[in-house]
């Protein structure tokens, strides 16, 4: 996900996307955890880099997380 696109979210949008995003984190680190296997190992580095992008944009705005 690209900083613009977020940008162009609503706050309500950006709030709802985190939290989703944070809760596909955690189901991940559960399964790493657990001793699973992941599918796609990536996609959890993604995954943090998209909730900071989140944050940050939350943060210019004004929000605190």
């Amino acid at each position: 996900m690209k900083m613009k696109e977020i940008r162009e979210m609503s706050r309500e949008d950006k709030i709802k996307k985190l939290r989703e995003l944070e809760m596909e984190l955690l189901k991940f680190r559960t399964l790493s955890r657990s001793g699973g296997a992941l599918e796609n190992p990536g996609r959890m580095r993604a995954i943090k880099r998209d909730i900071a992008r989140i944050k940050l944009a939350l943060s210019e705005e004004g929000y605190r997380c």
